[in-house]
């Protein structure tokens, strides 16, 4: 009688810590799923390096045009000051 009732307690122990651990294994995969999902969204927001490279030059060049265009205009205007 002593070693049923012992027996139903110690199945009873390992059938709730069997449920917990399958529960906490079944979360775990779950947030490691929807992580990676977020690695995935996150990636997509940014810009590369070459991507900002191409860009920045992009201004570069057009500040360069815009410094020629005012150099003109002030040797235009040394030159003519009556305009």
């Amino acid at each position: 009688m002593e070693s049923t009732v012992w027996n139903l307690l110690l199945t009873g122990a390992i059938g709730i810590v069997g449920y917990i651990l399958r529960e906490k294994s079944q979360e775990l995969t779950r947030v490691t799923i929807l992580l990676n999902k977020t690695r995935e969204e996150v990636a997509k927001e940014y810009v590369t390096k070459v991507e900002v490279h191409a860009d920045i030059n992009r201004v570069l060049d057009r500040l360069d045009r815009l410094e020629v265009k005012i150099d003109r205009f002030m040797e235009a205007h040394r030159a003519n000051p009556q305009r």
